[in-house]
């Protein structure tokens, strides 16, 4: 396992290639009519503290608003990160983009290549390659079900490329 630049043996057709991303279940729309709902909510609240003579206490109510929206803004910007998983028929390779646009780079040879995860899978059991004594967490973001799938369907693609 590697983290330099893959080598060539990672060109050619694509036994098995995924690419995993964190599920986001609220779209631009919904997040444009939640912070419209949250604004106005907190404008109402405002004016009422305005009224009733606690003026200070409306202040905080755009406070609240506005980080209500920098939480999701950081949120958003997570949801840019994934974790591509791409076996050749020399290599595996797996790349995490983080959302700065770095990019992180592990090799197996896949031959060697042990894929473990408990069955059935909990919340927080991880999904682990391992080769030579080394080991990655892949998946970590996915559902349960969803890292099983994935385990399996990258067992298959190993035992398709070994010739078993």
């Amino acid at each position: 396992m590697s983290e330099a630049t893959a080598p060539r043996a990672a060109d050619g057709p694509a036994l098995f290639d995924a690419v995993l991303q964190p599920h986001r279940s609220l779209g631009p729309t919904g997040f444009a009519v939640l912070m419209a709902v949250v604004g106005l909510l907190g404008f109402a609240n405002g004016i009422a503290f305005l009224t009733i003579g606690a003026w200070p206490v409306s202040g905080f109510c755009g406070l609240e608003f506005l980080l209500f929206y920098l939480l999701f803004r950081a949120n958003y910007r997570g949801a840019q990160m994934f974790e591509r998983v791409r076996l050749t028929e020399g290599l595996l390779t797996v790349e995490r983009h983080d959302r700065r646009g770095g990019v992180r780079r592990w090799t197996f040879q896949p031959y060697w290549l042990r894929v473990s995860l408990q069955e059935p899978p909990e919340p927080d059991s991880p999904l682990t390659l391992s080769s030579h004594g080394r080991s990655l967490v892949i998946a970590s973001f996915l559902p349960p079900s969803e890292r099983l799938d994935l385990a399996h369907a990258l067992r298959r693609a190993l035992a398709a490329q070994r010739g078993g």
